[in-house]
């Protein structure tokens, strides 16, 4: 029901309208509210409220942003991941939301149609200088070294002496996910 006039809109229509935009996930809801003057009350009413009517999940919305990010943004693993630990989801929801949209979408077929469209874009480099640009775009569309690798020995393999010496750092796995204490 709306607000009378001159009130200002409840927690909860705030949020609907947000929804009706696009997919948020809880925590940005959350902080969007808090930011517009709600109390944390009347936010967990309102999320409560839309989680019992489906409106929040964050399990569908990391497999939504997922599969958005992987089909039309052309982004690997690593760069999904990290948009959603910004939009506050969860590490579980992240993995599940991940891999129900690898189910749908092949990393392969993304990488290659990615690396496809950046070569013909930069076609008044030559392939040598290409190949390295192109591992390290690649790298930051988070992809993982060991996969972009592969992936451009087996669409470029005359160009391969342009990979040699491009390694991934020390740091970083093969699945491109960094190593520390709070990982």
């Amino acid at each position: 029901m709306p607000a009378p006039a001159g009130s200002s809109p409840s927690a909860y229509q705030r949020a609907l309208r947000r929804l009706a935009r696009r997919d948020h996930s809880e925590a940005e809801l959350r902080r969007a509210l808090a930011t517009r003057g709600h109390s944390d009350e009347e936010i967990d009413e309102a999320m409560s409220r839309l989680r019992a009517q489906r409106y929040v999940d964050d399990d569908t919305f990391a497999e939504r942003f997922a599969r958005s990010r992987l089909s039309h943004y052309g982004q690997g693993q690593a760069r999904i991941r990290q948009g959603l630990r910004l939009r506050g989801v969860g590490r579980e929801e992240i993995e599940n939301g991940l891999v129900a949209a690898l189910e749908d979408v092949s990393e392969d077929e993304v990488l290659d149609r990615t690396a496809r469209r950046y070569w013909r874009q930069h076609t008044r480099v030559e392939p040598a200088r290409r190949l390295p640009r192109l591992w390290a775009f690649l790298l930051r569309r988070g992809f993982a070294p060991g996969h972009v690798r592969r992936r451009l020995l087996t669409l470029w393999p005359r160009w391969s002496d342009a990979l040699e010496g491009l390694e991934p750092a020390e740091s970083e796995t093969d699945d491109g996910i960094e190593v520390g204490p709070d990982r």
